[in-house]
């Protein structure tokens, strides 16, 4: 038999194992019978199994494609800094729009891999940002501000619409950071009761959009429901990080998390509701 042949059947046994399409004893068996002596033994699932697979399926052409990538993206890693300011952005949102297609048509055989590549695309977008405002002289707080503005957004609009509930929350997660940046500059020494008026209210906003939202979408409720746990305790953050950890804190802190388990215990079982 053809090797080429007889390795792209073996593929197909393992695809249908590992799908269950087929019980494991027949896959098992149709792989003995298209096996050589050295390949019985060889585990065909789990990750290295599968790695290995690939790699000695890989024919002449994959391998040279392979390289040719790599060497590609090597050269405008290196050499990035010296293009223009247009050509760094052609190349950067190629690469994001590149990563979200193979991540979007990847999602549907294997979720993992999927949402793994449509993570490294929006990680691209961010540290691309990042060093083209470096390379520019433009790494300022209104600069950076407006890149992770713009970022969150993205990240908020495109995990509700891919049903990525991580990125949504990550996306909410950029826009508080822009607020407290925007906080930190327009208030220098803040007493512990403004703190907590900067960041309670959207905490109770975020908490009354999840109930709002339920009925359409769980896993939006959930993202806000996340998002209103996180604005409750970050006065206590944003006074850590920026306010050099005044004594109040850990007062602060312990009351938040006796009042907010009591809520959440006596609120079970109508936010179970709404994120489940």
């Amino acid at each position: 038999m053809n090797e080429e042949r007889r390795r792209t059947i073996i593929r197909e046994i393992d695809y249908w194992q590992k799908n269950k399409l087929l019980p494991d004893q027949y896959c098992d068996f149709l792989m003995n019978l298209y096996k050589t002596d050295e390949e019985i033994g060889r585990p065909s699932s789990g990750w290295a199994g599968r790695a290995v697979s690939v790699v000695n399926g890989a024919s002449g052409k994959q391998w040279l494609l392979a390289f040719g990538i790599f060497s590609v993206v090597c050269l405008v890693v290196l050499y990035f800094s010296a293009f223009h300011p247009v050509l760094q952005t052609a190349l950067t949102l190629f690469a994001v729009v590149l990563l979200l297609y193979f991540g979007l048509k990847r999602r549907r055989k294997s979720e993992p891999v999927g949402l793994t590549l449509i993570g490294l695309g929006m990680l691209t977008l961010l540290v691309a940002g990042i060093v083209m405002l470096q390379l520019h002289g433009l790494d300022t707080p209104t600069w950076t501000a407006l890149l992770l503005t713009g970022c969150g957004l993205l990240w908020i609009v495109f995990g509700i619409a891919a049903r990525f509930p991580v990125l949504h929350y990550i996306g909410w997660l950029a826009i508080f950071l822009v607020y407290a940046m925007l906080l930190a500059r327009g208030s220098e020494h803040p007493e512990w009761y403004d703190v907590q008026l900067f960041w309670l209210p959207a905490s109770f906003v975020f908490g009354w959009f999840s109930w709002f939202v339920h009925r359409w979408s769980k896993p939006s409720s959930a993202v806000l429901f996340a998002a209103a746990a996180t604005l409750w305790f970050m006065p206590e953050l944003h006074a850590a990080f920026l306010m050099g950890q005044p004594p109040w804190i850990q007062l602060a802190l312990i009351a938040k998390i006796a009042i907010g388990g009591s809520l959440i215990f006596a609120l079970r079982k109508q936010w179970t509701v709404w994120v489940a």
